[in-house]
């Protein structure tokens, strides 16, 4: 178990491990919270990885369940990775608790599939035209200059995943994404102009899906993380909806499958990833070079 990376999904896995334990002693959370002296909303938050544990905490767990040997000193190196904070951590006061949980998976994730129906994601986003999102969003929840500030700079620090070795991120995009208008024609045009470029790394597949295809009744934007094997442990598929101060995320085994499922209904309808660029680049010049026709002409 490696001790670099995401202290969420260090602690989701933590919590997976943990759970097992606990089930193959044929031990209810009940009667560990019981014997531990906890309550049993304790045992149900840290296995669902709501909250964590710290180190010395999961010493007693594991002298309670009689593990020892290379698997106790493996969870409890876990542990400690677990307790560590994440970059994300320091803009605490502007970030949810769900956020932070969906950038700490974002920030591990060996793959991603992502399907948007509204706007471009936030990983591809560029500086202005991610300003004018979270600058809307604030004029139904106010926030001072400052904070939206904070938040743009978490938005583009995020996109350092996309660098992350390994890395493998499939995005399909509804086509209105690329005629809704976010802040005026120069944002629209370089915007495009930035998902042309992001279809070029070798590690993305950028997909339209274009307006006459074939209705697919699947309105909800929505991201599969996908994990791989980290030594003996293998984390299980995480779907989450990404929203600018929350999200909901569905870890159960049939959420993960039925949104595969759609996703790759989504994949099949959309249009190939050489068409998908060609029509970012036509929309760009169409509908959103004005501005840059207009000052190329004085």
């Amino acid at each position: 178990m490696a001790g670099s990376g995401s202290p969420a999904v260090r602690r989701r896995r933590l919590a997976a491990e943990l759970r097992e334990i606990r089930e193959s002693k044929g031990k209810s959370g009940e009667s560990v919270a019981s014997a531990l002296k906890w309550s049993p909303s304790k045992i149900s938050r840290y296995e669902r990885a709501r909250t964590g544990l710290r180190p010395r905490e999961v010493e007693r767990l594991l002298d309670y369940y009689g593990i020892t040997g290379p698997r106790r000193a493996l969870l409890l190196t876990l542990a400690e990775d677990a307790a560590q904070k994440g970059w994300w951590e320091e803009f605490g006061d502007s970030l949810s608790e769900d956020y932070q949980q969906f950038i700490g998976l974002e920030h591990e994730a060996a793959s991603m599939a992502i399907w948007h129906v509204v706007v471009v994601p936030g990983l591809l986003q560029t500086e202005a035209y991610a300003r004018h999102i979270i600058s809307g969003y604030s004029r139904v929840e106010p926030n001072p200059p400052g904070m939206i500030g904070r938040m743009v700079r978490v938005r583009m620090r995020r996109q350092q995943a996309l660098s992350h070795e390994g890395l493998q991120l499939t995005v399909v995009l509804d086509e209105s994404v690329l005629t809704r208008r976010v802040g005026d024609e120069s944002v629209m045009y370089e915007q495009l102009q930035r998902l042309a470029e992001e279809a070029d790394r070798p590690n993305l597949t950028l997909q339209i899906l274009p307006l006459d295809a074939q209705q697919i009744a699947f309105g909800e934007s929505f991201v599969i993380f996908g994990f791989g094997a980290d030594d003996d442990a293998v984390l299980q598929d995480v779907v989450s909806t990404e929203h600018l101060r929350s999200g909901a995320t569905l870890q159960g085994e049939r959420e993960t499958y039925l949104h595969r499922l759609a996703f790759q209904m989504l994949a099949d309808a959309a249009l190939d990833p050489e068409a998908s660029r060609a029509l970012v680049l036509e929309t760009a010049e169409s509908r959103w070079s004005g501005a840059q026709r207009r000052a190329n002409a004085r």
